[in-house]
């Protein structure tokens, strides 16, 4: 047993000197990062390409004072995660670590903990008030976690600054459940030691408690939503739907529904179950809306995207709708013009001035490949990753769900989920093979020709995508 455990930590050492070494020559501007683990990888390449993140700052920065308050979600949140750590304080306090609580841009909000590792985070910025999101300070585990969608860990050095690499951290962000934008992050960190092994599942379990609290205040919104909905619709003579801030529908009349290739008057209030419209466009204009109405309650307005309906694009009215105080969603109206007149949708789906959306893959020997959208055919849902049918053959992408990936994607115009486990680019599609049973097979024009099942719900709105 001695034996074996000395066997464990020289591969250790081993592993943090192949890691140190990889750091090294990634810092040289080199880009092999073999014995590196791909999330640490591609958040290296954040760090030094994206955000040009000095990899020997010796300073963590102040972090900017914000001039807004925090949302009503937010402060739920901050209290969830409040609980967890302050009850598991001593158990930190106990294993030499210290924990704490950022918000969304990374912001260190308070901490826990041993009393000399809180001090030796004080001095080196791992305190209240100063940011640690990724585009601070690079790779550590709070501005990592604010970007990945599980619990992330980060182990000496695999932090970006050296400055960090005597500490070892993990943390869970938790994400707004109708936006999936991060609301706060939970961490732990240790000093020169390595991490309880049960960190992990502690910060999970955490971040679930805080995550179930927001998905019971987004059932509220949505039950909120119907019934401005259905009090809206005695009253308008224009196609008429409810959708959240992130543009999902809520509820949709016949007319309504056509448009945006959803079931029709059937009522999605939890946030888990809402309708995406197939319509792209429409998904930035109600983003876009939901920017402006929280920063002006009273505002309205109106754009201009095209359906597959007609030749020509059709208006279409966003009214903000507020339960106390706080923005849930808006009514929009079909044929209406109203308000701020908001910058038309091109038939790309890009609203004016965006710029083309790229998806990050992974080469076996750990090299991220940069690829432009309209070199994947297919995004393939395998377990907890997802697979790229590209023009260079298969390619694990970065992103850890299908998704996240489509959410990333829904700007493109391009991109359609016709199965829970393939989200497709139709402008790849070659051919379409209908079975006996009516079901749908897309072929798509890569190497492989590609064969992707169209589930039954999702006939429809495939039939209108491709016009067929």
């Amino acid at each position: 047993m001695p034996d074996e455990n000395r066997l464990q930590r020289i591969s250790r050492e081993s592993n943090k000197a192949e890691v140190h070494g990889a750091w090294e020559r990634f810092v040289r501007g080199e880009d092999d990062v073999h014995g590196v683990r791909p999330e640490v990888a591609i958040s290296w390449q954040r760090s030094r390409d994206q955000y040009h993140i000095d990899p020997f700052l010796t300073e963590v920065p102040g972090a900017p004072d914000s001039q807004a308050g925090y949302s009503l979600d937010q402060d739920v949140v901050f209290a969830e995660l409040g609980f967890c750590a302050a009850a598991m304080a001593n158990g930190v306090a106990d294993a030499g670590g210290v924990v704490t609580i950022a918000d969304a841009g990374g912001r260190i909000l308070t901490s826990w903990g041993d009393r000399y590792t809180r001090s030796v985070a004080n001095a080196g910025g791992l305190a209240p008030w100063f940011s640690w999101s990724e585009s601070a300070v690079g790779t550590n585990s709070m501005g990592t976690a604010l970007v990945a969608c599980r619990a992330v860990m980060i182990r000496q050095t695999e932090h970006w600054a050296q400055a960090f690499h005597d500490w070892s951290c993990a943390a869970v962000a938790v994400r707004d459940v109708v936006s999936k934008e991060p609301v706060a992050v939970l961490n732990i960190s240790v000093w020169r030691s390595e991490l309880p092994s049960t960190t992990r599942q502690w910060l999970e379990r955490a971040g679930s408690r805080a995550q179930s609290s927001l998905r019971w205040r987004a059932h509220d919104s949505g039950a909120e939503l119907l019934a401005v909905y259905t009090h809206a619709r005695g009253r308008s003579r224009q196609p008429l739907a409810a959708v959240d801030t992130a543009g999902a529908v809520v509820i949709a009349d016949d007319t309504a529904s056509v448009i945006l290739g959803v079931p029709s008057n059937t009522p999605a209030v939890d946030a888990v179950g809402r309708w995406i419209p197939q319509l792209p466009a429409l998904i930035h204009a109600a983003r876009y809306a939901t920017t402006r109405a929280r920063t002006d309650h009273a505002w309205t307005g109106s754009t201009q995207i095209f359906t597959q309906l007609a030749d020509e694009p059709s208006s279409v009215e966003f009214r903000p709708v507020f339960c106390r105080g706080e923005l849930i969603g808006h009514l929009i109206s079909f044929g209406a013009v109203a308000g701020e007149q908001f910058p038309q949708a091109e038939a790309g789906g890009l609203l004016l001035g965006q710029p083309p959306r790229r998806i990050v893959a992974l080469r076996a020997e750990n090299r991220m490949v940069m690829l432009q959208a309209s070199e994947v055919t297919v995004a393939e849902a395998d377990g907890s990753g997802v697979w790229l049918h590209t023009d260079n053959g298969r390619l694990q992408a970065a992103v850890s769900g299908l998704d996240k990936l489509e959410a990333d994607l829904a700007g493109t115009g391009s991109f359609l989920r016709v199965h829970r486990q393939y989200l497709v680019n139709l402008s790849r599609v070659r051919e379409v093979e209908r079975r006996e049973k009516g079901e749908l097979v897309l072929v798509m024009d890569d190497p492989t020709n590609t064969m992707v099942p169209v589930s039954r719900r999702n006939v429809r709105p495939v039939r209108d995508a491709l016009s067929i």
